[in-house]
């Protein structure tokens, strides 16, 4: 009996060794193939940054866009999900005529930003046209933890 039990202890710890490696080269593999963020950190606005300049008198106002499907912040241009074509088609027109070197905020807020369907999209698609001064709004969470719970402020309905 005590051969068995041996026996048995000795195929669970090799099993969980087993396991604990793949679940780690997983990951990593996970990681390898995640493609990098085409922003750099300096082109992250953090959401308490964002709504100072939103509040500071006689600042010039960046062009915000909400790019997802969530609330909008105060002065955000409200595209809707440029994973959408036709929504897509709509955001490339509003930037337009815009000159290169405008501040251009965009957002989603629908999900973590790094993990999001709309926020690489957008960015590429300004940093394709030439703009210079791209800015994402860093919600590692969504807009609701990151900005509507820190009361800042939202687009009046």
């Amino acid at each position: 009996m005590k051969k068995i039990s041996l026996i048995a202890v000795i195929s669970i710890f090799i099993v969980a060794i087993t396991n604990s490696h793949t679940k780690a080269q997983a990951t990593l593999t996970q990681q390898a193939l995640a493609p990098a963020a085409p922003w750099a950190d300096s082109q992250l606005i953090e959401p308490a940054a964002l709504s100072a300049e939103l509040k500071a008198p006689g600042t010039n106002a960046p062009m915000i866009y909400n790019i997802g499907a969530v609330e909008d912040i105060k002065g955000a241009r409200h595209i809707g999900a440029v994973s959408n074509a036709e929504n897509f088609g709509k955001f490339k027109k509003a930037v337009a005529a815009l000159p290169k070197n405008t501040v251009i905020i965009i957002y989603c807020g629908c999900c973590p930003f790094t993990k999001c369907p709309n926020i690489r999209p957008a960015f590429l698609e300004l940093k394709k046209e030439g703009f210079t001064n791209i800015k994402v709004l860093n919600l590692p969470v969504n807009l609701k933890s990151d900005w509507i719970a820190k009361g800042y402020p939202l687009e009046s309905k």
